[in-house]
């Protein structure tokens, strides 16, 4: 069998991995990247946030990106029933980036890979791992690629971005069920001829269909725009017929969307996807470190996953480097709480979303601003600023703020009422 010897073995070319294998390629380290899938490949997740263009600079990415004439994201727009609520990320209360990007990501994935490989990273794509044997943090690998050779990789280290696909949780028995519930999604691609600037591209939209139900309209710069229904799987079952009618079947329910979407052109054939929450025992251990997806994905609904991602792999690619440098790192302390305070507050964003405690503080009358853009920095991804106490206090924050929200909604209806 053939052997070959590198410092860090990456696993899996999304943005996790190549963040992570450019990070510690430019210290020096010999990097090498396996892909199970051959790019491009389509993936959902195509609404960035701004925190993950600091990782997307550091790893050299931004510039090749740009290049690509990616739709430029300014904000998040949230409809309820007529009502909107814009958040715009220049007026955030974090400072940090004011912009990302909309993206297709079998092609936006394809462009880091790319570029990856350009600075001498190798990329086998169509490679699984099958088997790891660690030795304290050294490890054998052993791969297979789509017709059957093996080789083995040695490592003094492994990066684990495999995201989905959860390699090295699936080997040794790690996974652990998430505490979300289960729900579902089902969209498409629709070449959006009737699209305008009315329409603002330039940001995604949200649009709450009813309670614990959800829409994401997210418009590409190439004229195709991706459109979602998520929800508890119950709602799904009230529609019959091909996952293409199903479809749009629901968007003829949303008159809006009915008249922009309903006799557009799909892309491909509706996909479906469900209970994709999940998550690991551990983060970390001796010879390995997972990243994005790999250790918890949460819920599409404030495009968290790509930021997760790639924050985790930035994070994890230097506490690497200084792990292959001989120096002592605190894995639990200087990664696994870091990560779960952006995981966390995501997570009581989220069940705030699904619970309706959104609702209230998103349509609320006369918002205080400076709330709102405590709250604008966490939708631009700034999940890590403790400074800001809608970030410090997630947990209880949304609930106390809503509940004050709710008292002055009765108050102001008693005072109408006299």
């Amino acid at each position: 069998m053939k052997t070959e010897k590198v410092d860090v073995l990456v696993i899996g070319a999304g943005p996790a991995g190549t963040v992570a294998a450019s990070i510690v390629n430019k210290a020096g380290f010999n990097v090498k990247i396996v892909e199970k899938q051959l790019f491009p490949r389509f993936v959902i997740g195509e609404s960035l946030l701004p925190r993950c263009m600091e990782a997307l600079t550091e790893a050299g990415f931004v510039d090749a990106v740009k290049e690509r004439g990616f739709q430029e994201k300014f904000g998040a727009k949230f409809v309820k029933n007529g009502k909107v609520c814009d958040y715009f990320f220049a007026d955030q209360f974090t400072p940090g980036w004011t912009w990302t990007w909309q993206v297709p990501r079998a092609e936006f994935d394809k462009i880091l890979a790319d570029e990856v490989q350009k600075m001498g990273v190798p990329v086998s794509y169509e490679t699984s791992v099958t088997n790891i044997v660690f030795n304290g943090s050294d490890s054998v690998a052993t791969v297979e690629d789509i017709i059957g050779n093996q080789t083995q990789i040695e490592a003094r280290f492994i990066i684990d971005g495999s995201g989905y696909g959860r390699v090295i949780p699936k080997l040794f028995n790690m996974d652990k069920p998430s505490n979300l519930p289960t729900r579902k999604a089902l969209f498409s691609h629709f070449i959006d001829v009737k699209r305008s600037m009315d329409d603002e591209p330039n940001r995604i939209t949200i649009i709450v269909h009813e309670p614990g139900i959800w829409i994401w309209v997210i418009p590409f710069s190439n004229g195709i725009t991706s459109l979602g229904f998520v929800g508890d799987p119950s709602f799904f079952k009230k529609y019959q017929g091909t996952h293409d009618e199903m479809l749009r079947e629901m968007i003829s329910t949303q008159p809006y969307l009915a008249e922009r979407f309903e006799e557009a052109e799909m892309a491909f054939e509706t996909k479906t996807l469900e209970s994709w929450s999940s998550t690991t025992e551990k983060f970390y251990g001796e010879g390995f470190v997972l990243t994005g997806n790999v250790t918890e994905f949460l819920d599409p609904v404030f495009s968290s996953g790509v930021t997760l991602a790639t924050v985790s792999s930035q994070t994890a690619a230097h506490l690497v480097i200084k792990k292959l440098h001989g120096e002592a790192v605190d894995w639990e302390n200087e990664y696994t709480k870091v990560m779960m305070q952006g995981v966390n507050t995501f997570r009581s964003y989220v069940m705030a979303w699904y619970e309706g405690t959104l609702d209230t503080i998103f349509f609320a009358e006369e918002q205080d601003l400076k709330i709102k853009n405590m709250i604008c920095s966490v939708l631009a991804g700034y999940v890590w600023d403790t400074n800001n106490p809608y970030v410090k206090n997630h947990e209880f924050g949304l609930k106390k703020l809503a509940r004050l929200i709710e008292v002055r909604n009765r108050i102001t209806a008693t005072a109408a009422q006299i």
